[in-house]
């Protein structure tokens, strides 16, 4: 208990730096203004955001083929993450785009195919509800979470392949792309940050499905009994 402790304050105080980093450290890019400020958060949330659905992939793949609940038990897990940092993506996306675009929202390639993939994940969980057996509801939303992975690389890709209003990527893109130096660490230190955030909640809701796993399976141990 002490050590989840410690290492939520850690994840606080990591998350303290990287706000005020955000806010103070970083320059104010010279068309946007102050509210590029929220590119740090939103950028990195998305990126973690695939992340987390592909540790769901994972999840979901490994359980198909071994059929062993710790697998489900992860996939869920890092589907509930994903979704956190998919939501925060969503409802910061706008926020930026209205002071920039004059816009709120554009049925874009890049902003479809993310609230695509939010509904797909959305349902992933709502399935779950829907099916008491605890096998087989593994074994079904472990084969919607490998179908309704295809839209991660969709939306990963969507600003490289087409044209959308969307910027087209400062991060790992093409030549002319790039940071201004000091924006490129703050933004690293903020994915690094997230990263962190995303393995410990994933661990910590790891452990909660493992131990509803194992209420269950005494459960029905003494029903049988």
């Amino acid at each position: 208990m002490k050590k989840r402790i410690l290492i939520a304050a850690v994840v606080v105080i990591l998350m303290s730096f990287a706000a005020y980093a955000a806010l103070f450290v970083a320059p104010t890019e010279s068309k946007m203004g102050t509210i590029q400020r929220i590119f740090y958060l939103h950028a990195p949330s998305g990126m973690v955001a695939l992340l987390s659905f592909f540790v769901c992939f994972v999840g979901n793949l490994a359980y198909v083929f071994t059929r062993k609940p710790k697998w489900d038990w992860l996939g869920v897990s890092a589907a509930e993450v994903g979704m956190a940092f998919c939501t925060v993506l969503i409802l910061t996306g706008p926020i930026w785009a209205h002071p920039v675009w004059g816009i709120w929202w554009t049925w874009d390639a890049r902003l479809t195919l993310t609230f695509v993939l939010w509904l797909l994940y959305t349902s992933y969980l709502l399935l779950r509800t829907l099916v008491e057996d605890p096998d087989r509801r593994a074994l079904i939303s472990a084969i919607y979470g490998i179908f309704a992975f295809l839209d991660v690389p969709l939306v990963y890709g969507s600003i490289r392949w087409w044209r959308t209003q969307h910027p087209q990527p400062v991060i790992m893109g093409g030549s002319g792309s790039g940071l201004e130096p000091t924006m490129a660490r703050v933004f690293w230190f903020w994915f690094l940050n997230l990263v962190i955030l995303m393995i410990f909640l994933i661990h910590e809701r790891y452990a909660l499905e493992a131990m509803r796993g194992e209420v269950q399976s005494i459960e029905r141990e003494a029903e049988a009994a």
